[in-house]
């Protein structure tokens, strides 16, 4: 870490130790915490899972003499909790334990905390520093701070296109029904660590018909997302792979399911998506004119839904395009060649990177 102050240095060691749980602590954000007594880590942890110990919580457990404490410095990279939730507030835990200074990353934008742990600390005499590598803390949790700035999850879209610029050729009526791979396995399970990563994951009813896709992580561990169908008219029977009622999945529509009964066009205050359970199938009723795909996100929003991966097909990506309803953009380019069919979305952004994946180049793009 050659030019990083000391506190840097520290700073990224909580970010390192954050990222562990990717996946695993939405709508928690990521947090690491370490101790340092006389310029040597004496205790370090991270939230390892949503309604588990928070980092400070693990960090603090893991000093081997609570002695150390009282000349510690505690280094996390989000501002502790005030407030009591699944866990006690990890501000009141840190002033119990007499640890007379902390460094925060940056603040935390959850209206419960906002400022207020901070604040919290200081008035209790303790020595507050703010700000060390806060963009990489930010962008650390780019999908809690999306959330809770701008009430909607952080989007990523995700295509894969032909050498010369196809996301799938023209199928023939009698066309099998499955995936036309553009990509390699090692791509593949890329993608499906990528969903291990997020909380949900949203295609339209012709990927559904044509490629019957699963849109889980069988090739990668960790947990499945929530299934996100666009189906306006309700055509999509039962046999297709997203209703195996192998993980929750929601379905957008303009119509009742049968049996259902009247159902209201606005969003209910709770989740629609059931707390429990693994094999549910919920319905949401909205309206499909220019601001669909914005009450598709107030839904989400509404059930704490942090981040989805919208991986096609090809009119609804251009939707969320043209709307400018997306905040980063992966697409793979194969080797392959389909000459004529249907053309990949067109994006641009402020900033990208591009990297070889088995046979595929990957370019990352984010929204100005």
């Amino acid at each position: 870490m050659a030019g990083y102050t000391e506190d840097e240095k520290y700073m990224q060691r909580c970010i390192d130790l954050a990222i562990q749980g990717k996946g695993l602590v939405a709508p928690n954000p990521m947090v690491g915490a370490l101790l340092v007594n006389n310029h040597a880590i004496v205790g370090e942890g991270f939230h390892q899972g949503f309604g588990e110990a928070h980092a400070e919580a693990n960090a603090i457990n893991n000093v081997t003499s609570p002695d150390l404490l009282k000349k510690a410095v505690l280094y996390v990279n989000l501002e502790p909790c005030s407030h009591q939730g699944k866990t006690p507030p990890c501000a009141n835990l840190i002033i119990s334990m007499g640890i007379p200074k902390i460094v925060i990353g940056t603040p935390d934008p959850n209206k419960l905390v906002d400022g207020s742990g901070i604040a919290l600390l200081r008035e209790k005499g303790i020595n507050v520093v703010t700000g060390i590598l806060e963009n990489e803390c930010k962008a650390l949790n780019k999908r809690f701070f999306t959330w809770h700035l701008y009430n909607r999850p952080y989007i990523i879209l995700k295509w894969a296109r032909s050498a010369d610029g196809f996301i799938d050729f023209d199928r023939p009526a009698d066309a099998p029904v499955g995936p036309n791979w553009i990509t390699s396995q090692t791509a593949r399970i890329l993608v499906h660590k990528w969903r291990s990563e997020e909380q949900a994951i949203l295609v339209g009813t012709n990927t559904v018909i044509k490629d019957n896709p699963r849109l889980n992580i069988r090739d990668w561990a960790g947990k499945n997302p929530l299934r996100v169908i666009i189906d306006r008219e309700l055509k999509l029977g039962s046999h297709y792979n997203v209703f195996d009622n192998t993980q929750k999945t929601l379905v957008f529509t303009q119509k009742e399911p049968a049996g259902s009964g009247p159902g209201p066009r606005e969003f209910p205050e709770k989740t629609v998506v059931p707390e429990t359970g693994n094999t549910e199938r919920s319905y949401a009723s909205i309206v499909f004119d220019d601001t669909a795909e914005l009450q598709m996100l107030e839904c989400l929003y509404r059930q704490n839904i942090q981040s989805i991966i919208i991986e096609g097909g090809a009119y609804t990506l251009n939707r969320f395009i043209e709307k400018g309803l997306w905040d980063e953009a992966r697409i793979f380019t194969g080797p392959v060649l389909f000459r004529r069919g249907i053309r990949s979305p067109e994006i641009t952004g402020n900033s990208f990177t591009t990297r070889e994946i088995g046979n595929s180049q990957l370019q990352v793009i984010y929204n100005r």
